[in-house]
């Protein structure tokens, strides 16, 4: 399917297209569920599997009806292809937080140990409730692991101060503070995108929700009664109507079913507490929405009820607590999926230099290239890292030397590859 194209429709194949093996097939399909067939190197979703993908990085939750219409096949078909990538492919959706309005600070740790105990480490690193995205680098003796800690900049995380100087086998650590985010998060890898078209796209992306203000005036007005009994005329009663007419459930209960994947969410009605989260209005992320956030980390295509079930609160109040995030962009989804299946199997983390008057021009340009799946600016010596994905060796060294190495700015690169990954963002 060419670039941009039109994803395939209801008789596409529920298979993968492998580039074989020197002296084998040149071109062949293979089953997801048999990734050690013989005859392939390297395996790449089909054209439904890249058009599910790419809308799913669009809208995590948008209903199965409007990608089936989009992609010119049955909701059936969707919700099944959906549920083989999940089980063959890791595919998932991530609910995550915005970091910056959650309060969280994130750090880039590097541990090296010995060759004997890393594995174990990195495995017991990424059980941790406080870690993300585990890799596993160069000749397996040094591991790179994102920390997450609400403490504020100047603070380390618990595991630099009392858990990692407890471990013998650990020679080395490097831990720096992620300032800035020029890609990832609710910006993805551009390698996801690119099966749909602009006009398939403009179809999927969910309505721009009005900021809802009215979320808090959640109970019915208390002082209508008696000042309807009290004057005796007509003129106080025509107008006491009139002020309370504006509090309603009707703009709340339209937008999460827009964007959840339920059909139609639960009618938002009265409830006799105060909204989880209200008292911040700006809409970011308090205590009270941990349980929501945990479920949608878990399973950001969670039905209104299973979440209902999570938090203890009724449907409707689950949908006008989820729409409210997603309108203040507290919240966003992004989507597991190994970049392998999509032709990048090549990840290699960098560690650059860069001037300081020229971090920022460089941080956008990085973000502006097909490449980097994740480019932030960080304290420490070198002062911006990115995630690399490509085809092979032969790419990262052309990106390497001709793409960054155009850049005047930077004074120096350091690079790792990945040897394995133990856990990503969603694990």
């Amino acid at each position: 399917m060419r670039a941009g194209g039109r994803a395939c429709g209801r008789s596409g194949r529920a298979g993968v297209r492998a580039v074989g093996r020197a002296g084998g097939p040149a071109d062949q399909t293979v089953d997801l569920a048999n990734p050690a067939a013989p005859g392939h190197a390297v395996r790449m979703l089909d054209d439904l599997d890249r058009g599910l993908i790419h809308a799913l990085q669009i809208d995590g939750r948008a209903p199965w009806r409007r990608i089936a219409a989009v992609l010119d096949t049955s909701t059936q078909t969707v919700a099944r292809r959906y549920r083989r990538l999940r089980a063959e492919a890791g595919l998932r959706v991530v609910g995550l937080p915005d970091p910056r309005l959650a309060g969280h600070t994130r750090w880039l740790v590097r541990l090296t140990a010995t060759p004997s105990a890393t594995r174990e480490l990195a495995h017991a690193l990424a059980r941790r409730t406080d870690t993300s995205w585990v890799r596993l680098l160069s000749g397996g003796t040094e591991i790179c692991v994102v920390i997450h800690t609400d403490a504020p900049a100047g603070g380390p995380p618990a595991l630099l101060l009392r858990d990692v100087p407890r471990r013998s086998a650990i020679t080395a650590v490097s831990a720096q503070c992620l300032l800035h985010t020029y890609r990832g998060g609710a910006s993805g890898w551009p390698g996801r995108l690119g099966a749909l078209d602009p006009e398939q796209v403009r179809r999927l992306r969910p309505p721009a929700p009005a900021r809802v203000t009215t979320e808090p005036v959640t109970t019915p007005p208390a002082t209508t009664p008696p000042a309807t009994t009290e004057p005796a005329t007509t003129e106080p009663v025509t107008t006491a109507p009139v002020t309370t007419e504006p509090v309603t459930t009707e703009p709340v209960t339209t937008e999460p079913a827009t964007t959840a994947p339920e059909a139609t969410p639960p009618a938002a009605t009265a409830h006799p507490t105060p909204e989880p989260g209200s008292a911040r209005p700006s809409g970011g992320p308090t205590a009270a929405d941990d349980a929501l956030l945990t479920a949608l980390h878990r399973d950001g295509r969670a039905g209104y009820a299973e979440l209902a079930s999570a938090t203890g609160w009724s449907s409707a109040t689950v949908a006008r607590r989820l729409a409210r995030l997603r309108a203040d962009d507290a919240l966003f989804f992004d989507i597991d999926v190994s970049a392998a299946l999509l032709g990048a199997p090549t990840e290699t983390l960098l560690w650059l230099s860069v001037t300081p008057s020229g971090l920022d021009d460089v941080g956008r340009t990085l973000a502006g290239q097909p490449e980097p799946a994740v480019v932030a600016s960080t304290t420490g010596q070198s002062n911006l890292f990115a995630a690399v994905l490509c085809p092979d060796p032969a790419a990262l060294h052309d990106y390497l030397a001709h793409r960054l190495g155009g850049l005047p700015a930077i004074r120096s690169v350091e690079t790792a590859p990945v040897l394995s990954t133990l856990k990503t963002v969603g694990a």
